[in-house]
């Protein structure tokens, strides 16, 4: 097998060739590790490469095999955590001068649920300082670039991963989500980012915008995320808001279809404002979902945008984590994070409550429409990649620059906690992938995959891979 396929290969099938021994892990590895040498000075995915324990690892996983040892799912799989998840002994920045040299003591939950199923840490994925942006870039390590085009941007902030994944450097990324983190960069860099409902993945420690934040991946396949929310799902007693654990089986329920489900297609949520190109594949795509048996209608929603809700949560919680350092250390943050935080100081306990009151309200709103429909459908993003050295995307004719209108559809459904992810639903005439997103009701993951499977298998996406 050569080392240029196996690279190639999904995490569900680099498992089932390692439990065939018909690769071995080193083999795997050592084939991943080169490819990562070859193409990371291009993209700047890995921005701390854990190549000898990564190989120790593998060693040992093959003497696992040898002596007839139980197989966790992942087993010998290598895959990548986004730099603001504790690993065990390992360089934690956040993208950050702050924390530039900080080790962490201690896995995350995620990260020993990885470890027990057999998987194999290949290092750790750039993201902008604090996971401030929808961007990848930081003081610390630079800017990630997209391998479909390395002059855009990958999207963030999980963008590293992404930019991973996207290339071959490993088929898993491990990222977070407060506003789109896992989302935004899988519609950027063409593949699957599911955003499980909150408290279906347990995050410690605990950080400022905990009640936004969801920890998940981006894999090139549906069922790379079914096999993956299998391992990584369930309580932790160390995150009070996890959810209890569920007899659910992702892998089994992928395959069940989406025949009879109810489907709403709405292509802007009453206030976004879509790139004609990206707007013209995403309902082309969503209406495809009915050659799956699903029955798909376009909506006309009332919604108002949210972002000055999500805002007080996300760069309020900023602001209690940083504004104590801003005056005596604020130069060594990302210029456009330290105007946020500045920004913040100024909200009041009567902002905060108003918000929760909106919050609230808004969810109210949201529901209705799953008295009525199974899933809702809508572009994961407003724009197609844009260029590195931008923070946001250029605005629309009526829009001011500098506001995150162009991730309107994915902050969202952070306030409301709903599973979504987003899958590649086609490419712009610039050879530019754009994802669809699939959002759920409540805690219903199961379903949210089963229709980014169903339409996987109408529009499949995999065998298309950028050459940056």
């Amino acid at each position: 097998m050569a080392h240029e396929g196996i690279c190639f290969l999904s995490a569900t099938e680099m498992a089932r060739a390692i439990r065939e021994q018909s690769v071995s892990v080193v083999e795997l590895v050592d084939a991943v590790l080169g490819r990562i040498e070859e193409f990371n000075p291009k993209l700047n995915a890995y921005c701390t490469l854990m190549a000898d324990s990564a190989r120790e690892t593998a060693r040992h996983a093959d003497e696992g095999i040898a002596s007839g040892t139980e197989l966790g799912p992942l087993h010998g799989v290598p895959i990548s955590i986004k730099d603001n998840l504790y690993v065990k002994n390992s360089r934690t920045t956040f993208g950050s001068k702050l924390n530039e040299n900080d080790v962490t003591a201690e896995d995350a939950p995620i990260t020993e649920r990885l470890r027990r199923a057999g998987a194999i840490i290949l290092g750790r994925t750039n993201t902008p300082e604090f996971g401030w942006k929808g961007v990848t870039d930081n003081r610390v390590f630079g800017i990630t670039r997209n391998p479909w085009n390395p002059e855009l941007t990958p999207g963030g902030s999980s963008g590293g991963g992404a930019a991973a994944v996207a290339v071959g450097l490993g088929p898993v990324a491990i990222g977070t989500d407060g506003g789109g983190s896992l989302r935004i960069p899988a519609s950027f860099c063409g593949l699957v980012g599911h955003k499980p409902s909150y408290g279906r993945v347990p995050t410690w420690p605990g950080v400022s915008v905990g009640s936004l934040r969801h920890v998940g991946g981006m894999t090139r396949t549906v069922e790379d995320s079914a096999l993956l929310l299998n391992v990584i799902a369930g309580p932790d007693e160390r995150d009070p808001e996890s959810l209890p654990a569920s007899d659910v089986d992702y892998l089994v329920e992928i395959d069940r279809g989406i025949e009879q489900v109810r489907i709403a297609f709405s292509p802007d949520l009453g206030f976004a404002t879509v790139d004609p190109e990206v707007a013209h594949l995403c309902e082309q795509s969503a209406m495809r979902l009915s050659e799956a048996g699903a029955a798909v209608e376009q909506v006309e929603l009332d919604w108002d945008d949210p972002y000055e809700c999500w805002r007080v949560f996300f760069y309020g919680a900023s602001a209690a984590r940083l504004g104590r350092i801003v005056e005596e250390q604020g130069h060594l943050l990302d210029p456009g994070l330290r105007a946020c935080v500045e920004d913040a100081l100024k909200l009041r306990g009567l902002d905060y409550s108003d918000a929760l009151t909106r919050r609230n309200e808004y969810w109210h709103r949201i529901r209705r429409v799953f008295e009525s429909f199974d899933l809702l459908i809508t572009p994961t993003l407003s724009v197609p990649p844009f260029a590195v050295g931008q923070d946001n995307a250029d605005p629309f004719p009526h829009q001011e620059q500098g506001d995150l209108q162009w991730t309107q559809f994915t902050y969202a459904f952070n306030l409301t906690g709903q599973p979504a992810a987003s899958v590649p639903c086609g490419w712009t005439e610039s050879n530019l992938p754009v994802g669809l997103q699939i959002v759920g009701r409540r805690f219903d993951d199961a379903l949210v995959l089963r229709a980014a499977r169903a339409f996987e298998q109408i529009q499949p996406w995999r065998d298309r891979w950028p050459e940056p």
